[in-house]
C-alpha cells in the first residue's frame, strides 16, 4: 500500500512538475515585486532603473535558490523533497483558490471541502448500500418473482440515466415548479452563522434524494446476483429443510456468505464517494471535493491538485485495507494462522 502511494505521488509530480516549476517561479517574482511596491523607499534608493532591476532580479534569484528551484524539477533532490513534504501533509499554499475563511493553505482548503463531500456523497452511498443490500437479498431469494423482475428493470432504467441529467430534472421539478427545495445546494448564509448546519442539511436534501434514487437499483441488482448463487448451495437447502425461519436464512446465513464481494464494492464505493463527483456537484452547486477539483484544474492550481490527489489516494488505500480485514470475519477461509 505504501508502494502504491509513493508511485501515485511520483506519477502526479511527473505530470505536473514542469508547470509547477513555472508557477512557483512566477509566484516568487510576484511576491518580490509586491513587497517592493509596498515599500517605495527601496526603489527611490537606486540611481538608475538598471540598478533597480538588477536588485529585483537578485532578490528573485536568492529566493529561488533558497527554495531549491534553481535545480530542474526532475532532479532527484527536488522530487525527493517534494514527495517528503507531501507525505508529511505539507502541501504549501494554493496559487489562486482560497477557503471560505480566506486561507490559501491547501490543508485548510481540503479540510473545509472533505467534510461536505462526506456529508453528501458518503451519506448517499451508505443509504444506497443499505437499501440495495436489503432489496437485493430479498429479490435474490425470490428469483422470477414480481419483486425480482421489478428490481432488475429498475436497475437497468436507473443506470441508463446520468445523475447530472436527473439532477437537472429534479431541480426543475422540485425547485422551480413546486418550490419544495432550493435550486442551489450551497446555503446563502455564511458558515460562521448559527443556522448554517441546518441550512446545509436542508440544501443537500435534493441532491441526496437524486443520488440515492439513481444508485440503489444497481446496488440491489448486484447483491441479487450474489445471493442467487448462495441460495442454491446445499447448506441453504439443509437449513430450509430443518425449518429455520426464511428471513434468518436470507439475512444471517446467505448474506454473510455473499458478503465478501459486497464488501469489496462497498469499500470502493465509499472511497470513491470521498472524491465527490465533478459534474454532480457543479449541477447542484455543492461546495465539495468534486467542485474543488474542477476549479483547481480550470485555473491550474497545482498545489491543490497534488494535495487532493494524495489525500484521496490515502483514503482509498485505507478503505481497501479495511475491506481486506473484514474478509477474515465474513469468510473464515481467508484467515491465516
Amino acid at each position: 500500500m505504501f508502494g502504491v502511494l509513493l508511485v501515485t505521488l511520483l506519477l502526479t509530480i511527473m505530470l505536473v512538475g514542469s508547470n509547477m516549476d513555472t508557477i512557483l517561479k512566477q509566484g516568487i517574482a510576484y511576491q518580490v515585486r509586491l513587497e517592493i511596491t509596498e515599500n517605495p523607499g527601496i526603489a527611490e534608493s537606486f540611481a538608475s532603473i538598471k540598478e533597480f532591476e538588477s536588485f529585483v532580479q537578485d532578490q528573485i534569484d536568492q529566493r529561488t535558490k533558497a527554495l531549491g528551484l534553481d535545480n530542474p524539477w526532475y532532479s532527484p533532490q527536488r522530487i525527493g523533497l517534494t514527495m517528503y513534504k507531501i507525505l508529511i501533509l505539507d502541501f504549501g499554499n494554493a496559487t489562486f483558490l482560497t477557503s471560505d475563511s480566506g486561507s490559501s493553505n491547501v490543508g485548510d482548503i481540503l479540510l473545509e471541502k472533505i467534510p461536505r463531500t462526506v456529508l453528501l456523497f458518503t451519506t448517499a452511498t451508505i443509504i444506497i448500500s443499505v437499501i440495495g443490500i436489503f432489496l437485493g437479498s430479498l429479490s435474490g431469494s425470490k428469483v422470477g418473482s414480481a419483486l425480482d423482475r421489478i428490481t432488475a428493470s429498475f436497475a437497468v432504467i436507473s443506470s441508463s440515466f446520468p445523475v447530472w441529467w436527473i439532477g437537472m430534472l429534479m431541480i426543475f421539478l422540485f425547485a422551480f415548479t413546486y418550490q419544495i427545495f432550493p435550486a442551489r445546494a450551497t446555503p446563502s448564509i455564511l458558515p460562521t452563522e448559527s443556522g448554517y448546519i441546518l441550512a446545509l442539511l436542508y440544501h443537500m436534501a435534493l441532491p441526496l434524494i437524486t443520488i440515492v434514487l439513481i444508485g440503489f437499483g444497481a446496488w440491489a441488482y448486484l447483491v441479487r446476483n450474489f445471493m442467487v448463487g448462495v441460495m442454491q448451495e446445499d447448506f441453504i437447502t439443509a437449513k430450509k429443510t430443518i425449518g429455520i425461519d426464511k428471513s434468518k436464512i436470507i439475512y444471517k446465513h446467505a448474506l454473510k456468505n455473499a458478503a465478501a464481494p459486497i464488501i469489496t464494492i462497498l469499500a470502493l464505493s465509499l472511497s470513491g464517494s470521498l472524491g465527490g463527483a465533478i459534474i454532480t456537484e457543479a449541477v447542484f452547486d455543492w461546495p465539495g471535493m468534486g467542485r474543488l477539483y474542477f476549479e483547481a484544474i480550470s485555473v491550474m492550481d497545482l498545489p491543490i491538485i497534488i494535495g487532493a490527489t494524495y489525500v484521496l489516494t490515502v483514503l482509498f488505500l485505507i478503505s481497501i485495507f479495511t475491506a481486506d480485514l473484514l474478509y477474515g470475519y465474513f469468510d473464515p477461509r481467508v484467515k491465516t494462522l
